[in-house]
């Protein structure tokens, strides 16, 4: 590149200096032309003054003629005054003509005289004897002219006669002096003329010599630069990639190739602007982004490699011209180089590539990775859960569904009534998520959590509207499919099971689903006499002497562990270390119909005792705790009613805190909070869309749990009693009627 600029730089250094030659010629001429004009001006004025001068005496002669036969006029007539006036420039004018320099005319107009020669010399100096002879006496007449006491008559006579002398040999001095001027005039014309002719040959010939020589070495160069535009060309327009160079104002430049128009999809791209191509086709956020990016790799001081990473139109989606996803819309990768000239960045060289096909393959396997993530996890679920609480957890995923659904359908026009519905969907929402938590169902929860981010945002953002909750139903639809899906999982595994069927009393064997499955070649099906043998020894015990054994697939632990579980994963999660225990959860018979109730309450509050109570190790040693918390949840049942507690020994809850968190809502004012009582603080602290955790996430801050909790205990007209110790404990009672 340095050798190109080198060679560009001595080619273009001739032509300057030639140019810069070519120009000086044209300035010595007009230079020279200004001079010679200035100097014939000079000559014709100098004419012209002898021609005044010599009017001018033969005025004054004249004049005294006349001063003779009028005799003792005034001398300050304006006849003596333009006699004076003819004296004084008669004197001037000889005097400048004889040295050369400013004069005035009787006009009032200054000219510059030029310098005569010694011919020109003699003569006005022969003039100027005669006027000199002349011009005292004149003035010796009109000395005493205006006094009539003194008689000047004699003066005048004198003058008189000396006039008409010296009035021959001054016009005659003038007349030489004049044709003299005039052929040394004709003289410098001529060699004018000359001198003008052969600079205009001379810079007629140069251009010539110049045309000639640098439109030969233009076309030399023409040809090598068509040769070389027909080699890009022909590269431009079999590349499959677009290739186009960017200026600093993101100017794209004149060649690009033939595949750029097809994979932007735009058929003028030279010379437009490469925002206003882009404007309208991707994001207004990444438009900005490239601005700046393209800004960067023009700034010398930044490393290439290193904004490189930065790059905001990397696999990017490009709309078609109308803004839509139709099917216009493509993935194109945009890379982006230097192009120095020296040490200077020059241009931005990008090539564009058609990676859609790519990407849709890339966005394939993706999906049909996580496809298989999520069977996987499903089938882990499947096979490690109770078939029971699967199958609880699919009805009631569908029940919450179609509440929301029902909540959706529902007519809702007034904020009251659409704010109604919006946390009625919010608890539905919520109380889905945590049960597909414990499961650890995580696409599940992934789903709700986007679901609830969207109605948080629409908890905050006041105003609602019908059309506000149209993109839930998505969530609903990704929601219920996954739920079938485990639901098909589970039918297929269920099928899948290999049972053993006995030859003589058709007894089935269960295997079990966590358990490996044995292959039905490797049963062995005892001999039917045997068999026989043995079915009549068992028909011979009595009945009484032996156990009843309990057929339920579900055992006694399987909802404690199920708790346990969901409680670990939740600490795992905010970096907590908990211990769940119950001494009464798997001992205590609970009403069908109070199942899913009691469940979802101790979801939300295992949850909540997680999040809001349980310190972090280092708080709780700091606090001269055992670095892991302890969580007790109780079910205990009378006569009447079925009594949930739950009690942790963590923090308890801090009031102070709930008042600050109200202030900075602004529910409440500091006055307000000031004078509210703990149980109006608790009161809020159950309400919607309240939680003192600074920043929600996939398990708590949204101020639903609590919230749910309510609306539960509500629904089933009990009873919520909450005890708390600042530092030590806190402990949820909730009482819930059997009938």
């Amino acid at each position: 590149m340095a050798t190109t600029h080198n060679v560009d730089n001595k080619r273009y250094r001739s032509l300057i200096v030639s140019i810069a030659l070519f120009l000086s010629l044209i300035g010595a001429l007009l230079a020279f032309t200004f001079y010679t004009s200035s100097l014939l001006e000079r000559n014709t004025v100098l004419i012209d003054q002898t021609n005044q001068v010599a009017n001018s005496a033969q005025a004054v002669i004249k004049d005294l003629f006349d001063l003779d036969s009028s005799y003792g006029e005034d001398t300050s007539s304006p006849h003596i005054q333009r006699v004076l006036e003819r004296l004084e420039h008669i004197t001037n004018s000889i005097t400048a003509i004889g040295q050369g320099g400013q004069v005035t005319d009787l006009d009032g107009n200054d000219y510059t005289l030029p310098k005569i020669n010694e011919n020109s010399q003699a003569k006005i100096s022969a003039a100027n004897e005669q006027w000199q002879l002349l011009e005292p006496k004149i003035q010796s007449y009109l000395k005493d002219a205006d006094n009539i006491m003194v008689d000047s008559s004699d003066e005048l006579i004198q003058a008189v006669e000396q006039a008409k002398t010296s009035s021959l040999f001054i016009n005659e001095s003038l007349d030489e002096l004049t044709d003299e001027v005039f052929i040394n005039a004709e003289r410098q014309a001529d060699t004018i003329r000359l001198i003008q002719v052969l600079g205009v040959a001379a810079i007629f010939a140069y251009f010539l010599i110049f045309v000639f020589f640098f439109v030969r070495r233009l076309r030399d160069t023409d040809a090598e630069a068509l040769a070389a535009r027909r080699e890009t060309q022909e590269i431009m327009e079999t590349v499959n990639t677009g290739l186009f160079l960017l200026d600093k104002d993101l100017n794209i430049g004149q060649q690009h190739s033939r595949a750029l128009t097809n994979i932007i999809g735009a058929d003028t791209l030279a010379g437009e602007n490469f925002t206003n191509v882009l404007r309208g086709r991707i994001s207004d956020k990444d438009l900005n982004t490239t601005r700046q990016f393209i800004e960067q790799l023009y700034n010398p001081r930044v490393k290439e490699k290193l904004v490189d990473s930065l790059n905001p139109l990397n696999k990017v989606m490009l709309h078609n011209a109308h803004g839509a996803d139709g099917a216009d819309s493509r993935y194109l990768d945009f890379k982006f180089s230097r192009v120095y000239e020296n040490k200077d960045i020059a241009r931005i060289l990008v090539n564009v590539n058609d990676v859609s096909d790519a990407v849709y393959l890339e966005q394939r396997l993706e999906k049909e990775r996580s496809q298989n993530d999520m069977q996987i996890e499903m089938l882990t679920t499947i096979l490690n859960v109770n078939p029971k609480i699967i199958n609880e957890f699919i009805t009631n995923t569908k029940a919450h569904i179609d509440k929301m659904n029902n909540i959706l359908k529902n007519p809702g026009s007034s904020q009251f009534e659409l704010e109604g519905k919006l946390k009625a969907i919010y608890r539905e929402m919520h109380s889905l998520k945590g049960e597909a938590s414990a499961l650890k169902l995580h696409s599940f929860t992934k789903i709700a959590s986007d679901a609830e981010d969207k109605l948080d945002a629409l908890q905050n953002q006041g105003k609602l509207s019908g059309n506000n909750f149209l993109p839930l139903a998505v969530h609903l639809d990704d929601l219920l499919s996954l739920s079938n899906t485990i639901e098909t999982l589970g039918e297929r595994i269920n099928q899948a099971t290999p049972k053993s069927v006995s030859a003589t009393n058709n007894t089935h064997a269960t295997q079990s689903v966590a358990s490996s499955a044995t292959p039905a070649s490797n049963i062995k099906t005892p001999a039917a006499s045997e068999n026989q043998s043995t079915h009549q020894s068992a028909m011979s015990m009595p009945v009484a002497s032996g156990n009843d054994i309990d057929l339920s697939d579900e055992s006694d632990d399987d909802q404690l562990s199920y708790y346990q579980s969901f409680a670990q994963d939740i600490a795992a999660r905010q970096g907590k270390q908990v211990q769940l225990s119950s001494q009464t959860l798997a001992h205590t018979a609970i009403p069908a119909h109070l199942k899913n109730v009691v469940k979802e309450i101790s979801i939300q509050l295992l949850r909540n005792a997680v999040v809001h109570g349980i310190e972090t190790p280092a708080v709780r040693q700091s606090a001269d705790k055992p670095a892991v918390g302890t969580i007790d949840l109780e079910i205990q049942s009378d006569s009447r009613d079925l009594i949930i507690t739950l009690q942790d020994d963590g923090q308890g809850i801090d009031y102070d805190s709930i008042r600050q968190k109200l202030i900075a809502k602004g529910r409440f004012d500091a006055e307000a909070t000031a004078q509210m009582s703990q149980g109006e603080l608790l009161k809020q602290l159950f309400t919607s869309g309240f939680s003192t955790k600074e920043h929600a996430d996939e398990d708590g801050g949204r101020g639903v749990g609590l919230d749910i909790i309510k609306a539960q205990v509500k629904e089933y007209d009990g009873k919520l009693n909450v005890n708390s110790e600042l530092g030590k404990m806190t402990r949820f009672t909730i009482t819930l009627p059997k009938a």
